[in-house]
């Protein structure tokens, strides 16, 4: 082989070499990073489910034959993906469709039974799913529940719940109001009373922060000007804000006195959020809708009315990095 053809061969040679350290040294810069947390939302209506047993109105005519499947009882997900632990906020009557969905964004986790459960009150769609865990279905070996005192003492003193606990299929851990609970090294999570109607247990939410972000979760308060804490400003304090959108407007319960199921209407809320800035208005994400709610219908004038305003609305499968 003549000397010219051999130092052509090695330039070209080299250049490919260089080439492909190139592409390789490249790689990581173009690929998107997996997050140290993730929130996960897994579910958006109110307790009863969409459609809601005995519903005649057109909300649920077809459902009833035709089920959409994104339809769950509200629900975030929680994922260490550093760590590889789940936690789950709320056991909803949906808990068996949502932890394997939880799974699916950390999926070295050993199992689908997340590593803890936190709830926030004993209204039926917010921890009846633990009866899941029981020997019945999954027969699960202490799975962590943290619950506040009330919630902990209607669990262990009532059935079918007991006997989850005399099982030991879950392992109650008490909660004590604005107590932060170091979860990972990557995550805190602390409780917050809020006014709601406390016929078994108090009702809580829940503050969430990551490495780099924080968000709160109040899937169910009574009317805002009920709460000592000034809702403007603890919208500040976070990066993402899950709050109660149980109804649009009280028209659209006709057929129950609202007084005895006081939430703050959407309406309320856009009208109390109207002065914050644009930045702080993104914050905010209305979830736990009604069936009747007509935000569940992305294409709705009163949906485009509130996305029109700069407010967020949860949809299932939504992902937010902590």
């Amino acid at each position: 082989m003549e000397i010219k053809t051999i130092y052509y061969l090695a330039i070209c040679i080299g250049l490919l070499t260089t080439a492909c350290k190139s592409k390789q040294a490249g790689q990581p810069e173009n690929k998107t990073a997996t997050p140290k947390v993730s929130l996960v939302v897994l579910g958006t209506l109110q307790d009863a489910g969409s459609p809601q047993i005995g519903c005649t109105k057109n909300c649920c005519k077809s459902l009833f034959e035709h089920p959409d499947p994104n339809r769950q009882v509200v629900a975030l997900g929680l994922s260490d993906n550093e760590e590889h632990k789940t936690y789950l906020f709320e056991a909803t009557p949906d808990i068996s469709r949502q932890v394997k969905q939880l799974k699916q964004y950390n999926p070295q986790t050993a199992t689908e039974i997340p590593d803890g459960i936190f709830l926030t009150h004993a209204h039926i769609g917010h921890y009846t799913g633990l009866m899941y865990l029981g020997k019945e279905a999954a027969n699960a070996q202490q799975v962590t529940v943290y619950a506040m005192p009330g919630m902990k003492t209607y669990l262990e003193n009532n059935g079918p719940w007991s006997q989850l606990v005399a099982q030991k299929n879950i392992l109650l851990t008490p909660l004590k109001n604005e107590t932060p609970v170091p979860l990972t090294n990557n995550i805190t999570v602390t409780a917050f009373t809020v006014p709601h109607r406390d016929e078994f247990s108090e009702t809580v939410g829940y503050t969430i922060q990551g490495p780099n972000k924080k968000a709160f979760f109040i899937p169910d308060i009574d009317k805002w000007e009920k709460w000592t804490k000034n809702i403007q400003e603890e919208i500040k304090n976070v990066d993402y804000a899950f709050i109660d959108a149980t109804f649009y407007s009280g028209e659209e319960i006709n057929n129950r006195d609202i007084s005895t199921i006081p939430h703050p209407f959407v309406i309320e809320s856009m009208d109390r959020f109207k002065q914050l800035n644009e930045t702080e208005k993104q914050k905010i994400i209305f979830i736990h809708f009604n069936h009747t709610n007509p935000l569940i219908d992305s294409t709705s004038k009163e949906y485009k009315k509130v996305a029109q305003a700069g407010f967020k609305i949860a949809r299932k499968g939504q992902v937010f990095n902590l």
